[in-house]
């Protein structure tokens, strides 16, 4: 089995009894196979079972999600505000390249949300971790100028989101629903 035709990529041989044959993955959307038989035994064969992708893998969701947000004609028939609060979450939970996948899933929802479609206060936790991330930064002068994936990734989406509160009208709202009553005492008392 492979994913070319010549046999060359992605490339799984097996032969003999059933327990010697492993579960695995192909990447793409085609499956080349060919059985060949020794004749040694009289029995029919093999029998083997496909599917696409895996429920539950995160990289097939983002990749579905990633499509249907850029779906103009999908858009309207999506249930945004569930989506962005599902994906708040996700972004909230994960580590790594997925909380930098979701991350990136609502940047999209916020350019293509055409009203007021998400609970923009949810991002209160991001929130905080960027501003924690920042106040390093101001102490850390050993590597000034260099942000990580991450930090330059949440920078872009509070930097959208601004400026799609300020169209809105509710940039007050929703600078005073970000932060905590500490730091605006702390504001205050400056």
């Amino acid at each position: 089995m492979s994913s070319s035709s010549d046999f060359q990529q992605d490339r799984h041989s097996f032969s003999g009894s059933p327990q010697k044959w492993n579960d695995f993955e192909l990447p793409g959307d085609t499956l080349y196979y060919r059985f060949t038989s020794d004749m040694s035994n009289t029995e029919w064969g093999y029998k083997f079972t496909v599917t696409a992708g895996h429920l539950g893998r995160f990289q097939t969701g983002f990749e579905i999600l990633k499509q249907m947000l850029s779906e103009e004609r999908v858009l309207p028939h999506l249930p945004l505000a569930k989506i962005w609060e599902w994906q708040v979450g996700v972004a909230c939970r994960q580590t790594g390249h997925q909380r930098l996948k979701a991350i990136h899933l609502l940047l999209k929802i916020v350019q293509c949300s055409a009203q007021r479609d998400c609970d923009l206060t949810l991002l209160k936790p991001l929130w905080q971790l960027f501003t924690h991330m920042e106040n390093n930064l101001c102490h850390d002068m050993t590597k000034p100028g260099i942000l990580l994936p991450l930090h330059r990734a949440l920078a872009e989406l509070f930097f959208v989101t601004e400026n799609r509160v300020t169209e809105l009208g509710s940039l007050q709202e929703y600078l005073l629903a970000l932060n905590t009553e500490d730091h605006l005492h702390r504001c205050t008392a400056q």
